[in-house]
C-alpha cells in the first residue's frame, strides 16, 4: 500500500469517526429523531381532532365552547384552558386559519422553556425515577437504560423498590433484556442502602450512570415521603443527583398535579417522564404542569416497547394538535 492510499485511508476513517461523533452528539443533545417525531405527533391526535371539529370551517359562537370542552376533556385544567380561550378570542379571529394561529400561539406560551435534556454532568451520573404506584417505573428505567446504551453509555441500575413483591425480580428481567448490571437487595430491607452499594459498584466500574429504581409511594404518606428524601440523600453522595424523574401517569389528571407539588417538597424534581399517552387524548395535562407548576416534561411514554420513550418536543406537539386532517 503506497503512502497516498494510507492517507486517503485515514482521512475517510476521520470523517467517518466525526460524524459518528456528530451523530452521538445530536443524540445526547436531545434532539428527536423522524420516528420519534412521528410516534409524538400521534399522541396528540384525539385532543386534535376535537380542537379542529370546534372551528369546522369557520368562527361562530359555538366555536369557543367547543375548543374549552377539547381543553378541558385533555386534562388542561381550568385556569389554563380560560387564559387560552381567553387568548384567542382577544385576537377575535374572523376564519379557521385565524383561529388556528393564535391558538397555536397561545399554546407555544403555555408550554415552558425548561431544558429537557437529560443531565449527565457528574462521573457517574446518577438519575433517581420516583413517583406513585402503578404509573409504569420500573418499565420507565428499563427505557432509560437502553435510550443512554443507544448513545454509547454503560449504565448500571439500582432496585431500590426492596418492599413490592417480586419489584427486584421484575427489574433484573428487564435489566437482563436490556443487558445491564442491577444491583438489589434483601427484601424488606432499606433502599437507601441498595442506592449506596449501586453507587458504590458504579464508581468502581467506571460507570457512566447509574439510575435508582425507587418504590411507588403515595404523595401523602410522610413517612414514605421520608425514607424518598434519604434514598436521594444517600445516592446524592458527593458527586450529588443529576436528574431526579418523576414518571407521571397521563391519566391521572389534575390529580397528577398534586403528585408534583408533593414530591418536589421532598426531592428536587427536575423533569417529569408522562407515561400512558398512547391512545388517550389526555395529554394535556403537559400544559397544566409546565405552566401551573414550572418542571418541564422531558420525555413521553407511547407504548410498550423499550423504544416507546420519546423525546417531548414542543413544536410538534403544537403542530400536531392543529394541523389540518
Amino acid at each position: 500500500m503506497d503512502n497516498s492510499t494510507l492517507a486517503a485511508l485515514v482521512i475517510i476513517a476521520a470523517i467517518v469517526m466525526l460524524i459518528g461523533l456528530l451523530l452521538a452528539r445530536r443524540r445526547r443533545e436531545g434532539k428527536v429523531s423522524g420516528s420519534e417525531r412521528n410516534r409524538l405527533a400521534r399522541t396528540a391526535d384525539a385532543l386534535g381532532v376535537a380542537l379542529r371539529k370546534a372551528w369546522g370551517s369557520g368562527i361562530d359562537i359555538s366555536t369557543w365552547g367547543e375548543i374549552e370542552e377539547a381543553l378541558l376533556a385533555a386534562d388542561v385544567g381550568v385556569e389554563a384552558t380560560t387564559r387560552i380561550v381567553d387568548g384567542v378570542r382577544s385576537t377575535k379571529p374572523e376564519t379557521a386559519d385565524e383561529a388556528r394561529a393564535a391558538l397555536s400561539s397561545q399554546l407555544r406560551g403555555e408550554l415552558g422553556n425548561g431544558e429537557r435534556t437529560l443531565v449527565t454532568r457528574s462521573q457517574p451520573s446518577v438519575w433517581l425515577v420516583v413517583g406513585v404506584n402503578g404509573t409504569g417505573k420500573t418499565t420507565t428505567v428499563a427505557k432509560l437504560a437502553k435510550r443512554l446504551k443507544d448513545e454509547g453509555k454503560t449504565v448500571i441500575l439500582g432496585a431500590a423498590d426492596t418492599y413490592r413483591a417480586a419489584a427486584g425480580e421484575q427489574l433484573q428481567t428487564w435489566g437482563d433484556r436490556v443487558e445491564v448490571e442491577v444491583v438489589g437487595g434483601q427484601v424488606g430491607g432499606d433502599p437507601a442502602s441498595v442506592a449506596f452499594d449501586t453507587l458504590a459498584s458504579a464508581r468502581a466500574k467506571g460507570i457512566d450512570v447509574v439510575i435508582i429504581d425507587t418504590g411507588g409511594r403515595l404523595h401523602g404518606k410522610k413517612n414514605l415521603m421520608a425514607e424518598l428524601g434519604k434514598i436521594h440523600r444517600v445516592a446524592a453522595g458527593d458527586g450529588g443527583v443529576d436528574e431526579v424523574l418523576l414518571v407521571l401517569d397521563a391519566t391521572a389528571g389534575q390529580n397528577g398535579l398534586v403528585q408534583v407539588r408533593e414530591f418536589a417538597e421532598t426531592v428536587p424534581v427536575t423533569g417529569i417522564i408522562l407515561t400512558k399517552l398512547d391512545g388517550t387524548a389526555r395529554g394535556g395535562i403537559i400544559i397544566a404542569v409546565e405552566k401551573g407548576l414550572g418542571v418541564p416534561v422531558k420525555l413521553i411514554g407511547v407504548g410498550e416497547g423499550l423504544d416507546d420513550l420519546v423525546v417531548f418536543d414542543p413544536d410538534v406537539f403544537v403542530d400536531a394538535l392543529l394541523e389540518e386532517s
